[in-house]
């Protein structure tokens, strides 16, 4: 009986999405007396996969003859593995790729699912893990009776173990056949900030009255070094891209701070934030209900508002240099 962790490593760098999902598999492995693997593939370095290690991870098998590779490669190659190692529980991020390939492992290997895990798994009497409910409103424990198990972790659920350590590197041999995707070009968002990495996040909504107003929360953002997000309102409408979207459909967040302007506070986004360590709300509305889930609020005009808080930002920073 061993865990096995999918870590998405294709861009040659360990994301905190794959060290989260490292830790939990890691943590699985505890309880259950035994030890952690991950499976991954591209050409990240031998150094920064070992590094795993500092979450508890005792091994690494990386496959080097990947690159771009579609959701039924990866199924395989993580199948392979699994096969491997003897992996009674496999462990992915719920993230793009996670949310892809975990449902082909699990009907691969004929293995219970559990999609959104928000907690570790209850191993005292069985296995039973806890995901969220009613757009956060709520917790649901499902209990998991196949012999093999998988389970897709919500980013930003777990805390990271930084526990130290190395984990040995081993080259997996093993051919998931050719892709029946054709990529044509990749384009990297250069100087942006990963938001489901972000330690402070800038986010908007509809009270910003349209996308040709967005140059004062991105010059906030500039200010404090965050990343800018929006609600899904405004990501459906096209006054942001859908790749800034948090939300309970969109990306889940925990940053140490995280100020919503204009935003009312609708359940399914507060399900994407709820997490974050301070949240500060800006909004006209003083029955907005973000002010409950808020630990500061200002309530007045976000046009007034962004500004001087950017401004005051400035020159603190000015005095300070």
């Amino acid at each position: 009986m061993a865990i096995l962790i999918f870590a998405d490593t294709s861009n040659g760098k360990v994301s905190k999405n794959a060290l989260e999902a490292a830790s939990y598999g890691a943590k699985v492995a505890s309880s259950l007396g035994t030890s952690a693997t991950v499976i991954t593939f591209g050409n990240a370095d031998a150094a920064a996969l070992a590094a795993f290690g500092t979450q508890g991870v005792t091994k690494v098998l990386v496959n080097r003859s990947l690159s771009n590779a579609d959701s039924r490669q990866i199924s395989k190659l993580v199948v392979g593995a699994a096969e491997k190692e003897g992996a009674s529980v496999i462990v992915f991020s719920h993230d793009l790729i996670g949310r892809a390939v975990a449902p082909r492992v699990s009907a691969r290997l004929g293995a219970g699912l559990v999609s959104g895990a928000i907690d570790y798994p209850n191993t005292s009497a069985g296995f039973t893990v806890k995901v969220n409910l009613f757009s956060g409103k709520a917790y649901g424990e499902i209990e998991v009776l196949s012999e093999k198990k998988v389970i897709s972790v919500l980013p930003n659920s777990v805390g990271l173990a930084n526990a130290g350590g190395s984990a040995s590197v081993e080259d997996f041999a093993f051919d998931a056949g050719a892709s029946s995707v054709k990529v044509k070009e990749v384009k990297k968002n250069e100087g942006e900030i990963s938001l489901p990495e972000a330690e402070l996040v800038v986010s908007a909504g509809r009270g910003m009255k349209g996308p040709e107003n967005w140059g004062m929360i991105e010059e906030l953002a500039k200010e404090l070094g965050a990343a800018t997000a929006c609600s899904r309102p405004v990501a459906d409408i096209g006054w942001r891209p859908h790749h800034e979207h948090v939300g309970q459909t969109g990306i889940a967040i925990a940053p140490n701070l995280y100020i919503a302007v204009g935003i009312s506070g609708a359940i399914q986004h507060l399900a994407g934030v709820n997490r974050s360590k301070v949240i500060v709300v800006v909004n006209s509305d003083p029955e907005a209900p973000f002010f409950k889930a808020a630990d500061y609020g200002i309530v007045g005009d976000a046009f007034q508002v962004v500004p001087q808080i950017t401004e005051a930002l400035r020159k603190f920073k000015a005095s300070h240099n």
